[in-house]
């Protein structure tokens, strides 16, 4: 069975975004980014899993600064302000519950 064809965003400067897979409870994101691309500070009401593909990028999450290279993860709660700088080039794939509805 084939999936669905998501088109690619460009929701800051040198990053591409591209929705993997989604239902209502759960949404899977490749987020493909150039050297110096930042994903801006925000927030939303969906719990949010990042795992690093490739790359390394700093992550701020509420009050804390992670830098976080190939094969690491995070959690980020609902609610919580967070956003990340890209330090080599590299993807991020998140997964959200639920579904960024927003991304469709």
């Amino acid at each position: 069975m084939s999936r669905p064809a998501y088109p690619v965003a460009h929701p800051d400067q040198g990053v591409a975004r591209q929705v993997l897979a989604e239902n209502a409870e759960l949404m899977v994101v490749s987020f493909r980014f150039d050297q110096g691309a930042c994903g801006a500070l925000h927030s939303h009401p969906h719990t949010q899993s990042t795992y690093v593909a490739r790359g390394r990028f700093r992550f701020f999450r509420g009050d804390e600064v992670l830098d976080l290279g190939i094969g690491d993860s995070i959690v980020i709660p609902s609610g919580v302000t967070h956003g990340c700088e890209c330090l080599e080039p590299g993807e991020l794939i998140d997964c959200f519950t639920p579904r960024r509805d927003d991304f469709l």
